[in-house]
């Protein structure tokens, strides 16, 4: 349940009394929730694959779940269905047959009849889709672990890819960060071939519209490119080789993966500090023979735990934990509010922050870039191999803004890692620099189009934020080749792509913020169409909402119903540019003084925000706390004329 909202009128009281009175009660609420060690963290959400799989896991290294946890969990899946029966991927979004799959397996563990009218309806909905041999390729994995379908229904992936030398066009270095985390341990787990324990032998047969045991590599790629022939013949070649591959090389190239591993287990902060890697990782020691009192085992499964939320109201699982850019990002909106109160909570929270940079690991990210030195902050608790530039670079515009001598060194740092990182394109991507390799995400295994990390406008707005507001000028070589590259990537209709957040609205507010910062004049004809564009998609009632389908070519300008978060953005964006004083703005600010909260905050069930394009999304459970502060605080500052800075990178 949410909260009760005010609907204060603000067309009463104006929108700036209405913005004074919003940013006060905000304020107060997010002081509330800092922790005693000056961090903030919020829940992450993403959709219902990731209990399920938890539900799965456990019914898969054949443990007994609490039934009670059981239950709950089922009350949550059960809860997200879509009004056809099957399950979406983000909030009222349509039925996505693969997360549908899981859902309705998870739920059959869990003891749910299948003559249950929930299951009837969902069941006849995934078979209406075309089945689950129609799943995606993770998911027809799952399967394949629990016996469902053969293996020959997965693409071929051969262990003995930890064997290939760098300059083979397919080598870990050349995917993202979390396909790395999430393949390696998952090579073992194909090249093994275990069976779930599956204690109670639950099936899905009625699944299928194919018989199972029928069931091929039925993987089509969206795109049918060259590239996709060519691997899937690739596809076909390796398979009928595989069993040739001598013994010995599989047992090298399984131990290799298990160091591998092994050297980035990251405690119970888990492999790659991310659920699929984890709970992979948790099924390859499993697949070993590892006894459940090895350290590494009993590490790997500690850190699963540390993602199940349990309490009243929503139980569920996590995808992974925000801690640094949920602190970063409420530093950030604390600053605009500029009370005594809040500046000693900022440096609470930039205190903490400066205790986790990331100064002794030399991370996957070092390969592309060998004469850079460490120094930047990773999105979770821990996570030393992949410290992210997103996070470094709001880390930094914190700590610059509140107290640039006190963290003088840790920006200096940073400073040098953000600098190393760009892209030969001009831009920045969230993990590894130059992660271009385009052509693998046609493989078969990559049927979900994401197996890499190219720049995107909305990190590589940040990066040029930070540095502009660190003094970088013209004539600097790093930051004209990213401003030449947020001139390109601009859309047709003046918006731009928004990777991390959902989704033009996002990726704008990012870059008008970067050009603010950088100096770029608000007549120039690239900011006047993003602002012409971003008036353009206020809602009647005066917020913005975008919904995740946006990320589908074809479907890129439905709106959704308002958000807190996607408004706080386009008011953002607009003043940025120059338009705090257009009616937009205060039509912003009306509505997020309308809608907030008697608790302060705001309520906002759409997600509005990504982990991967059509694939998986996220609610940030924070964005709607410390996004619209931000954008009140910002509103009434510059109102009022007592704003400490006229330019902002974030």
């Amino acid at each position: 349940m949410h909260p009760q909202t005010l609907h204060r009128p603000a067309d009463e009281i104006g929108a700036l009394s209405a913005a004074t009175l919003g940013t006060a009660e905000a304020t107060e609420a997010l002081l509330s929730r800092q922790k005693d060690d000056g961090h903030w963290v919020f829940e992450l959400e993403a959709d219902v694959t990731i209990p399920a799989e938890y539900i799965l896991l456990c019914h898969y290294l054949g443990e007994d779940i609490d039934p009670g946890l059981c239950q709950r969990l089922g009350d949550y899946i059960r809860g997200a269905r879509t009004a056809n029966g099957g399950w979406p991927l983000f909030h009222e979004g349509h039925m996505d047959l693969s997360a549908s799959v899981k859902g309705y397996y998870a739920l059959k563990a869990c003891g749910d009849d299948i003559d249950a009218p929930h299951m009837v309806e969902a069941r006849t909905a995934i078979l209406r889709a075309g089945g689950a041999e129609r799943a995606n390729v993770f998911t027809r994995i799952l399967l394949a672990l629990f016996g469902q379908v053969p293996w020959r229904a997965v693409p071929t992936m051969p262990v003995e890819i930890m064997t290939l030398p760098r300059w083979s066009p397919f080598h870990l270095d050349r995917v993202s960060y979390w396909s790395r985390t999430v393949i390696v341990p998952l090579l073992v787990l194909m090249a093994c071939k275990p069976q779930a324990r599956n204690p109670k032998g639950i099936h899905v047969q009625e699944l299928f519209n194919t018989p199972p045991e029928k069931v091929e590599d039925w993987h089509h790629h969206p795109e049918q490119a060259a590239w996709t022939r060519f691997f899937k013949l690739l596809d076909a070649a390796v398979r009928r080789a595989e069993p040739l591959l001598p013994a010995d090389n599989r047992r090298r190239a399984i131990a290799k993966a298990v160091n591998w591993v092994e050297e980035r287990l990251n405690g119970e902060d888990g492999l790659g500090a991310i659920y699929p890697a984890m709970a992979n990782a948790v099924m390859m020691y499993d697949a070993l023979g590892y006894s459940r009192e090895h350290p590494s085992y009993m590490t790997a499964r500690r850190s699963i735990e540390k993602l199940v939320v349990d309490r009243p109201g929503a139980t569920y699982v996590q995808p992974c934990l925000s801690p640094v850019w949920d602190t970063a990002l409420t530093v950030q909106a604390l600053l605009e509010v500029n009370t005594p109160a809040a500046q000693e909570a900022c440096i609470r929270g930039l205190d903490w922050l400066a205790e986790r940079q990331i100064l002794d690991t030399v991370g996957d990210w070092a390969v592309q870039r060998p004469n850079v030195k460490p120094g930047g902050w990773a999105f979770q608790y821990a996570n030393p191999h992949y410290p992210d530039v997103d996070d470094t670079a709001v880390v930094v515009m914190a700590m610059h803004r509140a107290d640039p001598v006190r963290y003088a060194t840790a920006i200096e740092r940073a400073l040098h890692w953000i600098r190393g990182m760009q892209s030969e394109n001009g831009g920045w991507g969230a993990f590894d620099a130059d992660n271009t390799h385009h052509y693998l995400n046609y493989i078969p295994f990559a049927d979900h189009g994401a197996l890499l990390d190219p720049p995107t406008a909305d990190v590589s707005a940040r990066c040029v934020g930070m540095l502009a507001q660190l003094g970088t000028g013209p004539g600097d070589p790093v930051m004209d080749a990213g401003l030449r590259y947020l001139r390109r990537e601009q859309e047709a209709d003046g918006s731009w792509f928004g990777r991390w957040g959902t989704n033009y609205v996002y990726g704008t507010w990012s870059v008008l913020s970067a050009f603010n910062a950088a100096g770029v004049d608000a007549e120039d004809l690239t900011v006047r169409r993003a602002v012409q564009w971003l008036k353009d998609q206020q809602n009647e009632d005066g917020g913005w909402g975008e919904s995740g389908a946006t990320y589908w070519r074809e479907r890129r300008h439905e709106r959704c119903e308002s958000t807190a978060s996607q408004t706080a953005w386009a008011m953002l964006g607009l003043m940025a540019a120059g338009a705090v004083d257009d009616p937009s703005v205060a039509r912003g600010a009306a509505y997020l003084a309308e809608n907030q909260g008697e608790d302060g905050l705001w309520p906002e069930d759409p997600y509005t925000a990504v982990g991967f394009p059509r694939v998986f999304y996220l609610r940030y459970h924070g964005y709607p706390a410390f996004f619209p502060l931000m954008a009140l605080a910002r509103y009434k500052a510059l109102n009022e004329g007592n704003t400490r800075t006229t330019s902002w990178g974030l």
